[in-house]
């Protein structure tokens, strides 16, 4: 019961806290700020590139920079290997023939393609390759096969392939069925496409490879004219041709179709930015100045159309899709003015929805025709066609190339990409290189505000992590603070305040004498990030730690490697805070955490040892599944490369490490022998069943 004084007390006490006026920050500006700021720097950059392109001479070698830099970006050039191609049946129709075909983009790795053939006509013929937007049927979606088919029915000889995750080359179907069980074909190409990253390898790299691959064949077929190639396609087919557009000189013509011709780093950025599947995230070319519209630079002067959907600003890219693409439409522009080829580009729009509709079907033919046939480029109407059933364009029995013809898949690639276990465990500077993390801060946090609690006081605390960069803690003072008991530095998916109420984890904690700082790291807790301008159908879906990881590995930045950093300022301020100077420093975390907190335990050698409950055994182990339950802020680029999992606990040694109820790469409960074969080598490494995310097991730290 209180005495008279100790309610007196209390209440001013009170009164006191309440008329203070903490200003607090807006945290989840943080992480936007952050890459605002970086994709500026990029934008700016490539702007001033782009400046100093005042002659012919200065052109060609910024082409020769883009293709040269693509490749870097996106993995290297593979080795051109056997074709291995095969025609295994044909059917006629009016004014075409189709025959169905195979070949092999690289060994073992089958491509199905139709290749239409004009029957009406004399070879030669000018070659066309039609490139798939993400239907799931892929080269037999309908809108698709009316352009193959007008196509040739005006003349030209078109190969039409299926994509990586499209159509025959569904890598993950339902079981006995042909269409994909996940949930879109942007998934089919994205779940595999972080696997890659693993290895240093990247979707864009398999996807564009695949599409010269296909244009050799195209190229090679005795009918075809080999100076008259051209490439289209529609939305992701679109995006498809502006890749081989960058890579391969030999196309005479391009049309892109609702092509992602959206710049990442834009005037105006709206973060997360037009972040989309895999292959069309070009990692790290942000702090190098390259973006979407320089894949386009290599065509100059040859023809070039462009086709904008006007309702894909609010129906299925961002909000800067037409404006970033008319300012990058005229710099191009610009540079065909230049060459004396300014007749030679030209953007078109319809104000209908995403979709390769019969307005920009006949662009398509109208460009063509002048350009590749030499005809009048008047209004073009589009010839009879006629959609087939999906079975009828089918090269193998099933629909399948993986059971019709044992094709590996890209799991497959990124395996056999997969480099051996390194022997020697790796160096700091490989773990700062892999993550590119920001300068280290040592900076104490500052107090904003302090108030009494059950057994404990708690302090709000924020310390400075990068520019514009700010991560909130709360502290938990215990009354009868325990000398022998450490300062535990928590971090948790559900963010800081997952267990501060009365109660609840951390008051249990500061209840037995354990010092407690819940920390939020970027994109966790106050630090996600707030929703996007836009039409909530891009916002919402781009509102995710996904889309952000995404962003953050386009600008150079993983955001695995910024939760690093924070958790380094978190451990480095507190050695220097009045409350906690001089404690030893237990870091704590829980799922998919865990991976940002080992790295920070290795470059750290204030942490004194480090206890990971339900967290990832190992990247590598992420390559041993189909499906997996990793976050992308955890596929770190080329990774495998560099170190694993088990190769930073060597780094932490001698200072102890606990995983908890370790996890494996699907998310399930990892087989404990396992795991410990894992960290075999490791002998500050305990490995324990149950998670221990609980006082009893925390305080005995």
């Amino acid at each position: 019961m209180l005495t008279r004084r100790q309610a007196l007390f209390l209440g001013a006490g009170a009164l006191a806290a309440r008329a203070e006026r903490v200003e607090y920050r807006e945290y989840s500006r943080c992480l936007p700020d952050y890459l605002s700021r970086l994709a500026k720097e990029a934008y700016e950059r490539r702007n001033a590139a782009l400046a100093n392109l005042t002659s012919a001479e200065l052109i060609r070698a910024r082409q020769q920079w883009v293709r040269e830099t693509f490749w870097k970006l996106i993995g290297g050039m593979p080795e051109r290997t056997p074709l291995n191609q095969r025609t295994l049946s044909a059917f006629e129709r009016r004014g075409y023939r189709v025959e169905r075909m195979v070949f092999e983009s690289r060994p073992g790795l089958v491509i199905p393609a139709n290749l239409y053939i004009p029957t009406t006509a004399r070879p030669p013929f000018p070659g066309v390759l039609f490139q798939m937007g993400h239907s799931l049927n892929g080269k037999a979606a309908e809108p698709y096969q009316k352009c193959c088919q007008g196509l040739a029915r005006l003349g030209y000889l078109v190969l039409a392939f299926d994509p990586m995750g499209q159509g025959e080359r569904t890598y993950y179907p339902k079981p006995g069925g042909v269409l994909t069980r996940l949930s879109s074909a942007d998934t089919e190409h994205t779940l595999p496409g972080r696997q890659l990253l693993l290895a240093g390898d990247t979707a864009t790299r398999l996807q564009v490879w695949d599409a010269m691959r296909s244009l050799d064949v195209l190229a090679a077929h005795p009918s075809v004219d080999p100076k008259r190639l051209a490439s289209t396609g529609q939305s992701g087919g679109g995006t498809l041709t502006m890749l081989l557009a960058a890579a391969d000189g030999r196309l005479a013509a391009a049309a892109v179709s609702c092509g992602n011709t959206e710049n990442f780093a834009c005037a105006g950025f709206n973060p997360p930015g037009s972040t989309d599947d895999a292959e069309q995230n070009l990692i790290a070319s942000g702090p190098v100045g390259f973006d979407r519209w320089d894949l386009l630079h290599p065509v100059a002067p040859k023809p070039l159309l462009v086709l904008a959907s006007a309702r894909d600003f609010f129906g299925t890219y961002s909000p800067r899709y037409l404006s970033s693409g008319r300012e990058e439409f005229e710099k191009l522009k610009r540079i065909y003015t230049q060459l004396g080829a300014a007749d030679r580009i030209e953007w078109d729009e319809t104000p209908t929805p995403h979709a390769l509709s019969y307005y920009l079907r006949t662009r398509i033919y109208a460009f063509f025709e002048r350009w590749l046939h030499g005809r009048a480029a008047g209004e073009i109407l589009e010839p009879q066609v006629a959609v087939e059933p999906d079975e009828t364009l089918w090269v193998g029995k099933t629909g399948n190339v993986v059971r019709d013809f044992g094709s590996k898949t890209p799991l497959d690639l990124a395996r056999l990409a997969a480099p051996p276990k390194p022997d020697a465990p790796p160096r700091a500077e490989a773990l700062e290189r892999v993550l590119n993390l920001d300068p280290a801060r040592r900076a104490a946090p500052v107090q904003l505000s302090r108030v009494p609690s059950e057994g404990c006081d708690i302090a709000a605390l924020e310390v400075a992590c990068a520019d514009s960069v700010f991560s909130p803690a709360w502290l938990f003072i215990p009354r009868r603070k325990d000398p022998a008991k450490p300062l535990l530095v928590m971090v948790e998916p559900g963010g800081r305040a997952t267990g501060w109420a009365e109660g609840r984890l951390c008051h249990s904690l500061a209840a037995s004498g354990v010092t407690v700082c819940a920390v939020d790291v970027r994109g966790i807790g106050d630090l996600m990030p707030e929703t996007a301008r836009g039409n909530p159908r891009y916002a919402l879906s781009h509102a995710t730690d996904e889309a952000y990881a995404w962003a953050s590995l386009m600008l150079g930045k993983p955001l695995a490697g910024q939760r690093v950093t924070d958790l380094l300022a978190w451990v480095r301020g507190l050695q220097s805070f009045p409350e906690t100077r001089n404690q030893r420093i237990v870091l704590a975390a829980a799922g998919h955490l865990t991976v940002p907190a080992l790295v920070a335990a290795a470059l750290e050698p204030g942490i004194q040892s480090v206890f990971l409950s339900s967290g990832l055994t190992s990247f590598r182990v992420l390559l041993d599944v189909e499906q997996y339950a990793c976050p992308t802020a955890n596929f770190l680029p080329g990774v495998l490369r560099a170190f694993d999992l088990p190769d930073l606990a060597r780094l932490v040694s001698p200072r102890k490490i606990t995983l908890a109820h370790p996890a494996g790469p699907d998310g399930r409960p990892a087989d404990l022998a396992q795991a410990r074969n894992l960290y075999a080598g490791a002998s500050n490494v305990t490995i324990v069943e149950k998670p221990g995310w609980d006082s009893a097991v925390l305080a005995s730290l």
